[in-house]
């Protein structure tokens, strides 16, 4: 039996050889922290695909069970953690579900954080449809944590948020699947009695499910920041990897996760923005048809990520 670490990371997701998405935000996070991260890239790319042109390779199921074959016959699946974003097959996620129940052959606690990542409200789907009933029927009920945003959580329950009551019920929803935790990354209220409903903010809806003697109750937060101009790429990415971070050392203060984790997040997307604002006119000089999103700047913002100073609660 091997041994098992307790911050130990098995990160399965997408990589680019630019910029800063999936195991490329995730593994830099982890690591910053004192986990050792272990990753496995499901996709390969040149960079992410905002860019005019990206290129690369998919791995696939069978490619996957391989490198899981040869870290259990080396006794090498103890991991404390369990971290999955970016799936572009069922073959894929269904070797996902084969992955989770390896490794609780060697740690039966495991935590997996599960990052569905479906698609958005800007472009919608950017996976196969045929992916959404098995993370709700196969997947979810497997999980410790998920993380969607809300095009995601419509896909995944059916309930359109348009109001906190929505949240509420969506997260509940998602709690009788199977996961204790529930964070619905970003949303906005349509009603007109809230007043988020310009869209100059972004709310993030969190629910963790405690099992006591006398039932379960749930704890709920709801953190509302202001929206900073522009489309980012691999802030979901991020910010699953920072919600594992937080929840592994504040077990029992959810409020400190999630205040640690958005400060984190407002300071490396704010840093992103202003250093594009700069960038942006060479741009425009070059005369390039598409601008980019931005690449998140994860490197300069390694004190943050060690140290967020929370000025939101």
């Amino acid at each position: 039996m091997t041994e098992i670490a307790q911050k130990r990371v098995l990160s399965i997701q997408s990589h680019v050889v630019h910029g800063y998405v999936g195991n490329r935000c995730a593994v830099f996070t982890l690591q910053l922290h004192g986990f050792d991260a272990d990753s496995i890239n499901s996709v390969q790319f040149s960079n992410h695909t905002g860019y005019p042109v990206f290129k690369g390779d998919v791995l696939n199921g069978e490619q996957l069970n391989k490198i899981i074959d040869g870290l259990g016959e080396n006794k090498l699946l103890g991991y404390s953690h369990l971290l999955t974003g970016y799936i572009g097959s069922v073959s894929f996620l269904r070797q996902i579900i084969q992955t989770l129940k390896s490794i609780r052959e060697f740690n039966p606690n495991v935590i997996y954080v599960c990052d569905p990542v479906l698609g958005d409200d800007n472009v919608g789907l950017y996976v196969p449809e045929d992916l959404i009933p098995v993370y709700i029927n196969e997947l979810l009920p497997l999980s410790t944590m998920v993380t969607p945003n809300q095009f995601e959580v419509g896909k995944l329950t059916g309930i359109q948020i348009k109001s906190r009551v929505d949240a509420e019920r969506a997260c509940k929803q998602l709690h009788d699947s199977g996961p204790s935790i529930v964070v619905i990354t970003s949303l906005h209220y349509e009603d007109n009695s809230n007043t988020q409903s310009d869209h100059s903010e972004i709310i993030c809806f969190a629910s963790q499910k405690r099992k006591l003697k006398l039932g379960d109750i749930y704890e709920q937060f709801e953190i509302s920041v202001p929206k900073i101009p522009g489309e980012y790429t691999g802030t979901g990415d991020l910010m699953a990897a920072l919600l594992l971070v937080w929840t592994s050392k504040y077990k029992n203060n959810f409020q400190k996760v999630l205040n640690n984790t958005i400060a984190t997040m407002q300071s490396v997307i704010s840093l992103t923005y202003n250093s594009f604002l700069k960038e942006k006119k060479k741009i425009i000089q070059e005369n390039q048809k598409k601008i980019p999103p931005p690449e998140l700047k994860l490197v300069q913002s390694k004190l943050a990520i060690e140290n967020p100073i929370v000025t939101i609660k």
